[in-house]
Order: structure tokens, then sequence, then C-alpha cells
């Protein structure tokens, strides 16, 4: 379990004279298999909230918590590590290694682990998500998609019980996208990973159990995408959007039709719509 009580956040500003508050006061609970997404404006903290999880960043005040571990205490900091990966934006940025198998090995060498366990690791790791033929590939041969799921191989295999994916699909085409999503699906449902998954994109943030938004580092919402994507008016002073599929369901119940305003998918509408032919 991720636990943050009260966790506050602030930064210089380049003058160094006043202090920028990224969170304010912000707490959560985070438990084992969740799958949630964290949705705000730009400025909104997520990021910041994102590089608490594995001590990247340290609380101005307040605690962060994983499986009883307090991130402030500098002998927890590998351990956290350990328990929490991390896979950013740009992929290119987390690879350090001239093969696929090499890049995924990197953690496990870092932590002491014997040749023969680290082949075990580096063979599932790649299988599970989907790129045990890419194993001797280079990876800049790679496209954007297959390298993300080359840096969650290299996270997995370290036996991670959470990954925090900070808006991993921001430099993608939609089909790498479509990829990324399906990747942390399978890992959450068939691997029990717990993912925060920190995205712009209202359509990915549908996908999940949970939505939290922030607004200038606190949390405005928090519940089903069912339930936060009805709240448009709120959303929208917010400086957010809601997916397309629900504004189209919105729009078509308004107009007479019985169209569950709730609706998050193209198959589900299509369905509905199907019954007035």
């Amino acid at each position: 379990m991720i636990e943050i009580e009260n966790l506050s956040h602030f930064y210089n500003n380049q003058n160094q004279r006043d202090e920028i508050i990224a969170l304010d006061k912000v707490n959560l609970e985070i438990k084992k298999g969740d799958f949630i997404s964290i949705i705000g404006a730009n400025g909104s903290g997520k990021s910041t909230l994102a590089r608490h999880l594995n001590c990247l960043l340290l609380p101005t005040s307040g605690d962060v918590w994983v499986n009883g571990m307090n991130t402030k205490d500098p002998d927890n900091v590998w351990k956290i590590r350990q328990e929490v990966g991390m896979v950013f934006q740009n992929p290119d940025n987390q690879i350090v290694a001239t093969t696929v198998e090499d890049d995924v090995a990197f953690g496990l060498e870092n932590i002491g682990l014997s040749r023969k366990v680290m082949q075990e690791r580096v063979d599932w790791a790649l299988r599970v998500v989907e790129m045990e033929e890419y194993k001797k590939c280079e990876p800049h041969l790679l496209s954007g998609g297959q390298k993300q799921k080359v840096a969650i191989a290299g996270v997995i295999a370290l036996r991670s019980s959470f990954m925090v994916l900070d808006e991993p699909t921001a430099m993608l085409d939609p089909r790498g996208r479509k990829e990324v999503l399906h990747m942390v699906k399978k890992l959450n449902r068939e691997e029990n990973i717990t993912i925060i998954y920190i995205t712009h994109l209202m359509e990915e943030a549908a996908e999940f159990d949970q939505v939290v938004v922030l607004d200038r580092g606190r949390i405005a919402l928090r519940g089903r995408p069912q339930d936060i994507f009805l709240q448009v008016d709120i959303l929208r002073n917010l400086g957010l959007d809601i997916p397309q599929i629900t504004e189209l369901a919105i729009k078509l119940n308004k107009n007479g039709l019985d169209i569950s305003p709730s609706t998050l998918k193209i198959e589900e509408i299509v369905k509905q719509l199907c019954l007035y032919i």
C-alpha cells in the first residue's frame, strides 16, 4: 500500500525568494492491485506527485509511505525504488544499453543478482510485454511504443509491486498509445501490479478503474470514470475536457435518445444506438 499523508511540496522560483506550491496537503491511499489514472491541467502537480512515490522528490512537509517505509528515511530509498518502478514520457531517456535484453538486465545488475536469475527475469519480463523476439535487437531500431514496452520490462524485471507511468504515451502515435495502454492493463489484470498512470488524454483516463483529478496541488475529485466525467462543468472549470464518446452520449441523451450519459466506450454507444435501427 502507498499512503500519502498531508503531502506538500514547494519549489523555489528563479529569484529564490518566493516559493511555488506544487502540492498542498494531499492525502491519498493506493492499495495493492489498484488501477488508477491521475489527470489535471498543466501545473496541477501530477508529475510532482509521481516523483514522490519513489523518492525522486521528498516532501517539504507530510509523509509518503510505501509498504510501511517512509520515503524520507534515507535507509529506505533503494528498497522503495525496487517496489515502485517509474516509466517516463520519453523512453529514449531510460534506455541505456545496446541491446534490448541488456537494457532490461541493467537494473538487475545493479542489485547484484546472479547471471542465471537475471536471465530468467529478463526472459520472463520480455515475454510478459510481448517483446521476447526483440531481445537481441538494438533499441534505436524499435518504434516508440516498443521502446516504452522495453522500459516497462525493465521495471517489472525488478518485481516491482507498483508502477508509476508519467504520461508514457505523450510522444507516441495512436498505435503506440494503444500498445502501451494494452500492456499496462495486462500487467494489472494478470500480474497484479498496481498501476498509477498520469495522462493528459481523457480517453486514456476513462480506461481506468479510478480517476484522481488534481487542481493546483490539491485533489479536486476522485472516483470511477463513469462518475467523474459526468461532472462536465466542474472539469471544464478545472481546465479539463471529457472523452469525446461521453460528450456525444450526453448530447444524444439531451436530445431524447435513451443513451446513458456515462457511456465511455465506442462499443457501448454503438450497442445502444443499434436498438434504434
